[in-house]
């Protein structure tokens, strides 16, 4: 057994010994859902939520009991739909036809309860996921902000409407309308920021929600429940929990889902589009794989090429879709590199998500370390090896990062998005071999470039900017801020998401329109002056 190995097995704590804080005073089984304004009692199977986190027993390492939630069933999940699709009514319901600066105010009344829930969210997200206490703060902080920008946005959108358009004597009116009934489905991975992304803009636009939280971050959402409740009406917000391949092929396949909102794999995404029966009535917004690559030209910065690489490839352990998943590196710095990189690897702290600046926490996947190990071997019987000391290393559920090298297109971690702490070095001589590698890819969200050749620099942006959706210069891949466009080709994403995006995302633009007389002058300023419409109206939102 390693010294590593050894250091691994103390790394998890006796249960005494996790500090008064941080702890769980006691598992939270919830056993209630979210339907048409109710918290409705579940009576029926659960499913247990263990923590990456293990504790030192006299039997071994054992994981930590969360929790556990309704495994519901395809009949719940109907009656969600039910729920949704009745509080939309076509369009006539109280929400789709409620004033933006109304919908505005249910929103930040649900935020400020939301806040109220910081510690507890925090702390599950810690204890589900593994996510160390700062990134657990720093999403659920993100998030807040994320929601009053949508906001702010949402409110800059419906300024620019509040005017009528008068053109080839036709006098008009142009807002954004809401779709229906959207699912939504976010990661595990960032369970709250990512899931509320596409979540609140939906919501805000006027639609009404099946929400289905993720097999990993499901309790996260359970404090936040009652507020969904009291601060939207009935049927607006609604929740699904369950199998995946149990619950959600019948909401599809019945044809009354308007929007699917998927952060996952695109074999699912594919799979359920599949299934809807009028699928060109299906607006998709989709955040799907991703295989970053960064691309390290022989004059590039090597301390910044490296810093912004290590940050790239093992922010939360390489859980992240817009991770740096392989590097290329040209042959004549490679050493260098290498040398460099392991040993920045080497100086992450590793520990438990609660520990002060910890870097490297344990996986929430169970499978996940052996997918890894498994990715290593098939690595090594073609020609590489693990190039920093420790690599690889496994205790439970937790994985010591892996730089590999020299890999090559005939291995699993060239192409296979590892979604993990395993970071695979490719050597090159040509630069077109990694734009080689782009091109052919079937993802297509970013690219970091790292050099100080303005020449080779500008010749790599024209060629990668028509394959991938955003191309960094001397800095990771990354989705903030917020404002900026967050999208990808090919197998990576469909539909963009930024602030702006999103709420265009989840609406349509919708015109009233009347030819320009004196008589219908008269009918307009009577609907205005009077309110009778919400949505032709010239109300000013501050």
């Amino acid at each position: 057994m390693s010294n590593l190995t050894l250091q691994l097995n103390d790394l998890f704590p006796e249960e005494s010994q996790i500090p008064e804080e941080f702890r769980l005073s006691q598992p939270i089984h919830q056993r209630e859902y979210l339907v048409n304004g109710e918290m409705r009692r579940w009576e029926g199977n659960a499913s247990d939520v263990y923590s990456p986190v293990c504790v030192r027993t006299a039997d071994g390492l054992k994981r930590v009991l969360v929790g556990s939630y309704p495994i519901a069933t395809e009949k719940e999940a109907m009656e969600a739909l039910d729920a949704a699709e009745q509080a939309y009514n076509h369009g006539r319901g109280e929400w789709p036809t409620m004033s933006v600066a109304e919908r505005i105010a249910c929103m930040e009344k649900f935020t400020q309860r939301m806040i109220e829930k910081k510690q507890e969210v925090v702390r599950l997200l810690m204890w589900e996921i593994g996510k160390s206490l700062a990134d657990s703060t720093k999403e659920f902080d993100r998030t807040v902000e994320y929601i009053y920008d949508t906001i702010d946005q949402l409110k800059d959108i419906d300024r620019a409407s509040s005017r009528f358009k008068m053109e080839q004597g036709i006098i008009g009116q142009i807002r954004r309308s809401p779709l229906g009934v959207v699912l939504c489905m976010g990661p595990f991975n960032y369970p709250l920021n990512e899931t509320y992304t596409t979540l609140i803009p939906a919501i805000l636009m006027g639609n009404t929600i099946l929400f289905k939280p993720p097999k990993h971050g499901t309790l996260l959402h359970y404090p936040l429940l009652e507020a969904f409740k009291d601060c939207f009406p009935k049927g607006v917000v609604n929740t699904i929990y369950g199998r995946g391949n149990s619950v959600v092929p019948g909401l599809m396949q019945s044809g009354r889902i308007n929007v699917l909102t998927l952060i996952g794999s695109s074999r699912v995404a594919d799979q359920l589009k599949k299934m809807h029966p009028k699928v060109n009535r299906l607006r998709a917004v989709l955040g799907l794989d991703a295989k970053n690559a960064g691309i390290i030209l022989k004059n590039a910065d090597m301390d910044l090429a490296v810093k912004e690489c290590v940050l790239g490839s093992l922010s939360f352990n390489g859980q992240r879709c817009t991770a740096i998943k392989i590097i290329f590196v040209h042959r004549s710095v490679a050493p260098v590199f290498l040398e460099r990189f392991s040993a920045a690897v080497a100086k992450l702290k590793y520990g438990m998500p609660w520990e002060k600046d910890v870097n490297l926490t344990p996986l929430p996947e169970p499978n996940k370390p052996a997918y890894l190990k498994e990715c290593i071997e098939d690595a090594k019987a073609n020609g590489a090896a693990v190039v920093n000391e420790n690599g690889g290393t496994q205790v439970e559920s937790f994985f010591y990062p892996a730089v590999v090298y020299p890999v090559n297109n005939k291995m699993k971690l060239y192409r296979e998005e590892q979604f993990g702490p395993v970071i695979p070095v490719v050597p090159f001589d040509d630069i077109e071999e990694p734009i080689d590698y782009v091109i052919n890819s079937d993802h297509g969200q970013q690219v970091s470039i790292f050099g100080t050749n303005t020449d080779q620099i500008a010749n790599l942006i024209d060629p990668l900017v028509n394959q991938v959706s955003r191309v960094n210069i001397n800095a990771q891949c990354q989705r903030g801020p917020d404002t900026f466009p967050f999208t990808g080709r090919k197998d990576s994403a469909e539909g963009t998401l930024s602030v702006e995006d999103a709420l265009r995302s989840f609406s349509i633009r919708t015109l009233v329109a009347t030819k320009e007389t004196p008589d219908n002058k008269e009918i307009l300023n009577d609907i205005i002056e009077s309110h009778k419409s919400k949505f032709l109206s010239t109300k000013y939102i501050f």
